[in-house]
């Protein structure tokens, strides 16, 4: 509920998700981690622009744990290298995250403003749809110039770069349009590179925009004329060839021409979205959404054995 306080608003989710410890000691499983972030961290929820520093109190206070913006800012990557269970052969950190999975409804005077699937606790945003107006995504993007600079610079006291799920949810909430929303992702300084994945409502709105820190090096459009009715991206520049060892993007491409366009329907796509490799041992939840209707619908996913680690 947006017309509540920040400090208030996550209080009965977070009250429902206790197990927002499990996963930071899944990290790190001597405690350690909290009690890091416990006692050398928690001066940088002071730093954060407004409504984003009251949110994590608020969450803090209903989860018990302690303030510390790396947690909820930076340990999103679902898991990759963070602890393999040669037992159930899946990603500790990638499991602990599943049971915090949460569909979330922003309302302003009762009204929907936008929805989002999102972990409890991490009050940035990177899956979510403004009903009736466009469809937003966001991913990881591997640079020299990675996030961890962009993160220094912030404590230094450099603080022109925004938190990427913090913008995404900037827009989400207060952009109007595809192409105000569009423009946001692409101008906005940030703290770190990724990819911003964009919907809008009317024929040939959709986008994948590839964002250095400082600006966009590249917006790759839907274009009906040239044959390319959809676009898909799986954390690599699109012009260039995928890691060998990590190519989603082939099979997920070769389902999708498959399927044809014609064909196109959240069930249909889900099907893609379940298609190994696509679907993986580092997969916590696939999210489908439907800006016509405002419909998002998200599903917890395991992949059986055989199934490759990423």
């Amino acid at each position: 509920d947006l017309d509540l306080h920040p400090s208030k608003r996550w209080m009965p989710l977070i009250t429902d998700k206790k197990t927002i410890k499990d996963l930071a000691n899944a990290f790190v499983p001597s405690g350690k981690l909290v009690e890091m972030v416990d006692k050398a961290l928690p001066f940088l929820v002071e730093t954060l622009p407004y409504p984003f520093g009251d949110e994590l109190r608020g969450v803090a206070a209903a989860s018990g744990l302690p303030l510390g913006n790396l947690f909820h800012g930076r340990n999103l990557d679902f898991g990759l290298f963070m602890g393999w269970d040669m037992k159930n052969r899946s990603w500790i950190v990638a499991e602990q995250l599943k049971p915090l999975v949460v569909n979330v409804d922003f309302r302003r005077n009762n009204q929907t403003v936008f929805k989002s699937t999102t972990f409890a606790g991490y009050i940035g945003m990177l899956t979510g749809i403004k009903p009736n107006v466009f469809t937003l995504t966001m991913n990881e993007r591997f640079s020299l110039d990675g996030g961890y600079i962009g993160i220094l610079e912030w404590i230094l006291g450099q603080r022109k770069g925004m938190w990427m799920s913090f913008l995404t949810r900037s827009v989400l909430e207060n952009a109007t349009s595809y192409e105000v929303a569009k423009t946001r992702l692409a101008q906005t300084e940030l703290l770190a590179p990724a990819y911003f994945i964009l919907g809008g409502n009317q024929t040939g709105q959709g986008c994948i925009i590839t964002r250095s820190r400082l600006l966009s090096l590249d917006i790759l459009e839907i274009d009906l004329k040239l044959g390319r009715w959809y676009v898909l991206e799986t954390n690599y520049d699109h012009w260039k060839a995928p890691l060998f060892l990590d190519d989603r993007r082939t099979p997920g491409m070769t389902c999708m021409n498959k399927t044809t366009q014609t064909n196109i329907t959240l069930k249909t796509m889900y099907s893609v979205l379940s298609t190994k490799p696509v679907l993986n041992k580092l997969t916590t939840y696939t999210t489908l959404m439907d800006v016509s209707t405002g419909n998002l619908e998200s599903y917890i996913r395991d992949c059986p054995n055989p199934c490759m680690p990423w």
